[in-house]
């Protein structure tokens, strides 16, 4: 039996010799170099450097007659898939995700999340080392998935071993590209190559349009390659019951199938266990009421006696959160540390309770929700920030002022407005400039409290050769108290 390469023209290879005949050197067939220790030690001694042999089996065998590639050829042909693997794959882009580089125990998780994330790791280091059958590696964005893929891919290249590591959408537009009569590869061979590469990762499986052609193309690679029991790595933030029958059935098979799922959340953030995805107060560590800096000498004595009251205020809502609290101020007064602070303190007492979140990136974030490729769909979405035990709001009036944003804004807040749920808005615009629907909301002193924060920025100090701040006859900032 001959022994087919795919992805390569016949051309490729000396062409052997007619049965019957003696194997010859052919002149298309690259002849071994000539060191100083002499031709003969370089000439293979079992072909004799045609790159072919004729079996030794007896008449009548299947394979008598045939010219077969000798092991020599071997290492060039595993070469040759090597590079024409290489030149489709992604992981040039990903050489720095190694096992190295994993942080398999982010200090902020939780000591059962730290475990699930360090079984993950050595569960991909034992598939890396000797690939057998499927490993699907299950959780949401951000927890390591396409790390330890990477790594499986980066490991076994180390090793000299092909892998073909492919971010599944990509892989649909490179085949979709393939039909292009400029093509440098016909769709046929691409296809060949990645259904018979001996390890295929595929990333970010469910990420793809769900287009009849895309879902009838994946079904094909990935049902050959079970059918032939092909090492293969597949990451997926969907829920199983959320992907195609036909590929589910395949992936629920215990008999060749490896399924892990990464508890973590998104550590890259560095957010607190158990927040939503949507939540940034993991930039917002440092932030704390203990390092707030209530004494600034820059300050007049009745701008300090303004910082001091709303401070209390915050410390106050922080250990009881009540209503609704809104500080205003100009940029720098020191409005999102006072509102960080009361969230890492709320968090601190009651780690699933609080989301901590940009008014622009709140908006875009449901806007994301309406792509079909979203995670999440955009009902999900809403309610999951419209109910949040405590909500933090840092810079409210920032976001662009359509006629959307504006109905959402209205409608998340209006909701938390009458089911008392606990907000914490921050906003440079005073009283009379924020929209009057919301305006009665903050100002409304049974349900929360206003706080004019009307004092220079605190990040004019910190500037060299700047004169001090002179006294500003303003009154103190305005509250409105239960």
């Amino acid at each position: 039996m001959t022994l087919p390469t795919a992805g390569f023209s016949p051309d490729d290879e000396a062409q052997p010799p007619a049965p019957g005949q003696p194997a010859q050197p052919s002149p298309s067939v690259a002849r071994p170099s000539l060191h100083a220790a002499g031709a003969a030690s370089d000439v293979c001694p079992i072909c004799g450097g045609t790159g072919y042999v004729l079996a030794d089996v007896p008449v009548g065998h299947p394979d008598f007659g045939k010219a077969l590639p000798c092991r020599c050829r071997e290492k060039d042909r595993v070469q040759r898939r090597l590079a024409a693997l290489h030149t489709i794959s992604n992981v040039d882009t990903l050489v720095r995700l190694t096992f190295e580089t994993f942080i398999a125990e982010p200090t902020h998780l939780t000591p059962d999340k730290a475990y699930n994330l360090r079984r993950a790791l050595e569960t991909c280091i034992f598939f890396a080392e000797s690939p057998d059958g499927w490993l699907l590696l299950s959780g949401a964005y951000g927890c390591g998935k396409t790390h330890l893929a990477a790594s499986i891919a980066n490991a076994r290249l180390a090793m000299g071993e092909p892998a073909l590591f492919m971010v599944v959408p990509d892989l649909l537009d490179h085949l979709r590209a393939a039909f292009n009569p400029h093509s440098t590869i016909t769709y046929d061979n691409l296809f060949e190559q990645v259904r018979t590469a001996p390890l295929l990762i595929l990333d970010d499986l469910g990420a793809q349009s769900s287009t009849p052609w895309a879902q009838e193309k994946l079904f094909q690679l990935l049902n050959y390659r079970y059918n032939a029991r092909l090492a293969t790595v597949i990451t997926t933030n969907q829920r199983l019951e959320d992907l195609d029958p036909r590929i589910r059935s395949r992936l629920m098979d215990p008999s060749i199938v490896s399924h892990y799922t990464i508890l973590a959340p998104d550590f890259r953030s560095g957010q607190n266990p158990g927040q939503s995805e949507l939540s940034t107060l993991g930039f917002h560590r440092e932030q704390t009421l203990e390092n707030f800096d209530i004494r600034r000498p820059d300050l007049s004595g009745e701008d300090q006696i303004t910082l001091r009251t709303v401070y209390a205020v915050c410390e106050e809502f922080a250990r009881e959160p009540r209503g609704w609290l809104t500080l205003s101020g100009r940029s720098g007064a020191g409005k999102t540390h006072l509102a960080a602070a009361i969230a890492n303190y709320v968090v601190s007492t009651s780690p699933n309770s609080v989301m901590f979140v940009v008014v622009p990136d709140l908006l875009d974030h449901l806007r994301a929700a309406f792509s079909p490729n979203a995670n999440t769909s955009y009902d999900r979405r809403f309610d999951e920030i419209k109910r949040v035990p405590c909500l933090v709001l840092d810079d409210l009036g920032t976001e662009s002022a359509t006629p959307w944003a504006r109905e959402k804004l209205f409608q998340l807040l209006n909701y938390r407005y009458n089911a008392l749920l606990p907000t914490v808005i921050t906003t440079t615009q005073a009283a009379n400039e924020i929209e009057p629907w919301l305006r009665t909301r903050m100002l409304d002193v049974t349900r929360g409290q206003f706080c004019a924060l009307d004092i220079p920025s605190y990040r004019r100090t910190r500037l060299k050769d700047e004169p001090s701040v002179a006294p500003r006859p303003k009154g103190r900032g305005r509250q409105q108290r239960d």
